[in-house]
């Protein structure tokens, strides 16, 4: 079971908690054995994602959408960028240098072309760039690979 994640950056340290919960409890619906997450591991969801299944014993794949992608992640998430992109059994790559919107919505169409299902961490509201959660979801969708909306009851995007 190759298991694919997208979802909203900058989220707060409260909703953060429900994510995480609700992340952990998709995994839980999966045999560890068998299950490849696959992301970008950007901070967010992604890498709380990618850190769960290595936790329950998974296996991860990376997905790096520009050779400038960590350059433009907060300095704070680099540490565990670094360490989830050496715990990695496969990195791919686009060929694309510079990290932006484009890049990183090929990276995300890398990524939905090597899953099986697409677990979303979305609010349901349109992307607010090109690129964005809402895009990847429809791209998948269109794709036909299965999407599951985790999105708990109380939780807001600013």
């Amino acid at each position: 079971m190759r298991l694919g994640i997208t979802g909203h950056r900058g989220l707060s340290a409260a909703v953060e908690r429900l994510i995480r919960d609700a992340l952990e409890a998709e995994l839980q619906k999966c045999d560890m054995a068998e299950l490849c997450g696959v992301s970008c591991i950007a901070d967010g969801p992604d890498a709380w994602f990618a850190e769960a299944v290595l936790a329950r014993g998974g296996r991860i794949e990376v997905v790096v959408p520009a050779e400038q992608y960590r350059d433009g992640l907060p300095t704070s998430h680099h540490a565990a960028y670094d360490t989830l992109l050496e715990r990695a059994a496969e990195t791919h790559h686009t060929g694309i240098c510079e990290s932006t919107s484009q890049a990183h919505m090929a990276g995300s169409e890398i990524l939905v072309g090597l899953i099986d299902s697409l677990v979303a961490v979305w609010d349901g509201e349109p992307a607010r760039g090109h690129g964005g959660t809402a895009d990847v979801v429809g791209y998948a969708r269109r794709m036909g690979v299965p999407v599951r909306v985790v999105w708990p009851e109380g939780a807001t995007r600013s």
